[in-house]
């Protein structure tokens, strides 16, 4: 899974200049926790790691150029996106 991230990251990165890769990394595994936990909610038989990453590539795809911009409205995940020194 975390190859998977890894490279969902990097294409997160390519679609939107204004995250650092940090950032970028907290949204993946924030999108793929909430994918899978909405998924197993909604009584969905798990799919496995391909099905979450190939919705992932998509929303990174229809909306990774404006990730950023939604961090600023959603109080939920707007804790976790404002810091960025927690990797190296």
């Amino acid at each position: 899974m975390q190859i998977q991230i890894d490279n969902l990251t990097k294409q997160l990165l390519e679609k939107n200049d204004q995250l650092s890769a940090s950032k970028a990394r907290v949204w993946i595994e924030l999108l793929w926790s909430d994918f899978e936990s909405s998924y197993a909610r909604a009584g969905y038989d798990y799919k496995g790691t391909a099905v979450t990453e190939m919705v992932i590539k998509k929303w990174i795809e229809g909306y990774g150029d404006q990730l950023h911009e939604f961090a600023h409205t959603n109080e939920k995940y707007k804790h976790l996106l404002e810091v960025d020194d927690f990797l190296n």
